[in-house]
Parts: structure tokens; sequence; C-alpha cells
């Protein structure tokens, strides 16, 4: 792997604190495997906000053009609307660099309980539609703060959108268990749901070794809670990818162990890793919050960048922490602080003897 850099932004609240021990451990692995990473650090966000009116400079997404990869705490704070947090930086950062992936893994790892009574062996990825969908900036509002005042809001389904992020699914499907699960509702939606099943169909003949499902989402929803271990790899458009990838988490016992990539697959721009809760403004510095959300980002970051290794053994780290119920953050059952736990995941990292051999 040659020197990768790194553009790191830590954000809002809790962000400012798992960023530094998602560092941390993703230094500890690069100094395993031998990789030379780079980091520069932009001091964007809601506090950027309060000092110049902007989540980030105009040439901010020049700035950042260039790296390799982009390392994202969390956004938000209470003095800036999440619209105006969400439509100045994430936004323009996800679309401009055609992050039009959203991979989020689930997992159930030993040590943590989920508030389910029988979860089985949780382990699939939720594959979101990042760049189109519900989340469009077409519509608007008329006659506001009148009796007759309404507002509207467009969803866009183009057939290129739908198809990359489902090939995309597809061949996810095709390393793991060969299994996809569609959401849908098109028995309620009567336009852009039945052209995403549409589209769903034809995909699947390119991969007949894919065994297909689909659920309308309500559905989908309660089979999350009832049987979450019977998934594989789930393929959603943009709003309800972002539902079940809380929900998700949510079943295996706490999202602060959730990460996620903003993917741009054909690496034309760099992608940005970022843990799925946000900035949790209730809790933040108090060095409470659960790193390994962050942590588990940078190990996604590592195997985008095509250092597997290193990526396998932070994940590694983390289910060995956890597995031992030490060092648990409060929202884990446990009273450990966030940097004690980012130091054990570092702590456990090590090197598998055959590939100490190749790296040594």
């Amino acid at each position: 792997m040659r020197s990768t850099k790194i553009a790191v932004i830590q954000g809002d609240g809790i962000g400012k604190e798992v960023v530094p021990q998602g560092i941390k451990v993703v230094n500890e692995a690069a100094r395993l495997f031998g990789l030379d990473i780079r980091w520069e650090d932009f001091e964007w966000g809601c506090d950027h906000h309060a000092r110049t009116g902007r989540m980030m400079p105009e040439n901010g997404l020049d700035q950042i053009a260039g790296h390799d990869a982009i390392f994202l705490g969390a956004i938000g704070w209470p003095t800036v609307s999440d619209v105006e947090s969400l439509w100045t930086l994430l936004m323009p950062i996800r679309r401009n660099f055609q992050q039009y992936v959203n991979l989020r893994p689930v997992r159930l790892f030993d040590g943590v309980s989920s508030p389910l009574v029988n979860p089985g062996n949780i382990d699939f990825y939720i594959v979101r539609e990042n760049n189109e969908g519900e989340y469009s900036e077409i519509g608007g509002r008329m006659f506001p703060g009148m009796d007759q005042e309404m507002v509207s809001q467009e969803t866009v389904l183009t057939r290129f959108g739908c198809d990359r992020v489902m090939r995309f699914a597809f061949e996810l499907a095709r390393k793991r268990k060969k299994k996809l699960t569609s959401a849908t509702k098109s028995n309620g939606i009567i336009h852009t749901m039945p052209f995403w099943d549409e589209r769903f169909r034809a995909i699947a003949q390119e991969f007949p070794d894919v065994a297909t499902e689909q659920y309308h989402i309500d559905i989908l929803t309660a089979h999350f809670v009832r049987r979450p271990a019977s998934f594989d790899v789930v393929v959603a458009g943009n709003l309800f990818g972002d539902i079940l990838s809380d929900l998700g988490p949510a079943v295996t016992g706490t999202i602060g162990i959730a990460p996620s990539g903003n993917l741009n697959p054909e690496r034309r721009f760099p992608s940005m890793f970022e843990p799925v809760h946000g900035s949790a403004p209730d809790i933040a510095g108090q060095n409470i919050a659960n790193p390994i959300g962050q942590i588990w980002s940078g190990a996604m970051m590592l195997e985008h960048l095509g250092a597997p290794e290193a990526a396998n053994a932070i994940v590694d780290a983390i289910a060995k922490v956890l597995a031992s119920g030490e060092n648990l953050t409060r929202d884990m059952g446990g009273t450990a602080s966030t940097d004690a736990l980012g130091q054990a995941v570092a702590d456990a990292l090590s090197i598998h003897p055959l590939e100490a051999r190749r790296h040594g």
C-alpha cells in the first residue's frame, strides 16, 4: 500500500472524542502491517459555522478532493439547524464525490447483549442508495403561514442510480452467502417503488447464482426484529436504507458500534467513512461515548484502500475486546471511558503468524 492521505473531519459533539480513538487504532494497525498513512485535519462543522457562517469553506470540496479517503466523526449541534448542517457539508461531499453506496454492516458480537430474546447469529450488510431517492432537493413550500400552506417533496429514482447500487449489492452478496433482499413499498407508492422492483428484477438476471427476495418495508422491519439472523445483504433506497441501518444495529445491542462507508466504488473520488451514530450533544464532552463505530469505520476504510489484512485485524481486535466484557462503555452496560475502550482495542491488535512472516 502506497503512502495514503486521509482527510480528517472530527466535526461536532462526540465526533471530537471518538475520531482520535479511531486514528489511534488505525495507526497501530498501520504500524503492524507496514502501512504509510498521513492524516490531515479539517476543522469543519458547527464550530466552523459559528466562526464563519459556513459548515466548511466555499472551496472545501477542492481541498479534500485529492485525498484517498475522508474520516468523519459526526456532524450536528443545537446551534445550527439539521437542514443547514446536513445540506451544506455531508450532502455536498456524498453527492459531488459520487458516494452512491452507503455500506453499513450489522453484526452481533459476543459480549454485547441484544434486546432480543433469541437473536441468533446476526451478520449482514445493508446497502443504501446514497445519492438520490427521497433525499432530493426538488420541492418547496407555498403560501407559508396561510391556511392553504402546502409543501411538496419529490422522490427521484433513475435507472442509472438504481442499477449501479443494485449491482454493487449483488456483487457483495455473491462474495458472501449469495442471498440478496430488496426493500420496497410498491403496494402503496405507485410510481417509484414499482420502478425500483422492475430494476431489481432486471439486474437479478445478471446474477443467477444469487437468491433474491423482496419485502415491503413495513413487514421487513418486523423481520429485522423477529429473525435478523436470516439476512445476508439488504439493498434499499435512500430513506428505507437510512431507517433500516439504525434498526439493524439496534437489535445487536447498541448503535454505538455501527460503522458505515460512503463509497465511490470506482474510486474516481475519495470515499468517506463515519460511524452511524450522530453527534450526541447530550453526552458530548463526558468521555463516555462508544468509539467502536468510529474504529470499525477505520477498518472499513483500510479495506476499501486495499489493506484487508489490517482491516480484519482491527475487527478481530474489536471482537476480542467486546467478548472479554471488560472496558465496555455505558451503552453496553459497562463503565469504561471512551479513551479506555479505544486503548483496549489498540492493545488487542495482533498480526496472524502467517501474516507476520509476510510483513516481517
